[in-house]
């Protein structure tokens, strides 16, 4: 009997570079990143044991060398490649990706979200 679980990462705050204008382009800025995975096992944990489940660590850390490591022009790819990312472990079926600039427009954030699945 298998067992589905949502594994959430929320509210992920990255400095990064993201976006095509030049005071974007000029300096990083802040990023909310959020993460819902819906995991799929083959039975439901039997022990109490992080190796027995998917390690939302993976995603954590995984974001942030993805930020680190270049700038994004668009959230879209950002999305893109942090549901690429989830989706590497075969456990997960199905991921939806929320990102969102906080700091643009003094009353309102801008974002982006997508649902990815196999």
């Amino acid at each position: 009997m298998s067992a589905r679980f949502t594994t959430l990462l929320e509210g992920l705050e990255v400095v990064m570079g993201l976006g095509i204008h030049p005071e974007e382009l000029a300096a990083p800025q802040r990023v909310i990143v959020s993460v819902r995975m819906e995991v799929v096992y083959p039975a439901p944990p039997s022990e109490d044991r992080i190796d027995a489940v998917l390690d939302y660590d993976f995603v954590r850390a995984g974001i942030q060398a993805l930020v680190a490591e270049r700038h994004f022009h668009l959230q879209e790819t950002l999305c893109e490649a942090i549901a690429a990312l989830c989706l590497h472990d075969r456990r997960v079926e199905r991921v939806t990706v929320r990102t969102s600039k906080p700091d643009i427009y003094p009353d309102a954030a801008v974002g982006c979200e997508i649902t990815r699945g196999r």
